[in-house]
């Protein structure tokens, strides 16, 4: 009997192992980041769907810095149209000691992984943002649309790190 539990046990390691592979992401953030230039305001291009967003378009996030020299994080965007609710979030930040990786919370101290993949270095005109699973993806620009060339080149992007950009949904912007 205890022989049947130990082959039951490593056959359970192999599958999560397996499934975890399958699930691998490449994580690396940039490298150099300056976040005075990252400040302002970003409009979101292109997005994996999750309920904290459902139905959300023209949606923008705004960065700012607080008094206290903390971060501040407004998401916004209007219900089903842009005739509909506007529906905001404001949230806080801080960076951590990895650059290109900060940790955003929108709720008491429960902190996310906020992961800055990809950034236009030179103007930070656009950024691929991930989080530490891969349920989570953006495609974030200074405009509110980018031009298609630019497009899949981020999709192709989160595709070499392993996301799934199948899930990704364009975010209608005016």
């Amino acid at each position: 009997m205890k022989t049947i539990y130990v082959i039951i046990s490593v056959l359970l390691c192999l599958c999560c192992k397996s499934q975890n592979n399958q699930t691998m992401i490449n994580k690396t953030t940039v490298s150099d980041f300056d976040l005075n230039k990252y400040l302002g305001t970003w409009y979101e291009i292109a997005r994996f769907p999750h309920s904290f967003e459902k139905d959300l378009i023209g949606v923008t996030a705004t960065y700012s810095l607080k008094d206290n020299g903390g971060l501040k994080v407004l998401n916004q965007g209007y219900k089903k149209s842009f005739s509909g609710d506007l529906k905001k979030a404001i949230g806080k930040g801080k960076l951590t000691s990895d650059p290109g990786k900060l940790k955003v919370s929108f709720f008491l101290f429960f902190y996310a992984d906020y992961n800055i993949l990809e950034l236009d270095s030179a103007n930070y005109q656009w950024a691929l943002i991930g989080s530490s699973t891969p349920n989570y993806l953006w495609i974030l620009s200074r405009t509110p649309h980018i031009d298609k060339e630019l497009y899949n080149n981020l999709t192709e992007r989160a595709k070499s790190r392993g996301y799934d950009i199948s899930k990704l949904m364009q975010v209608p912007q005016r």
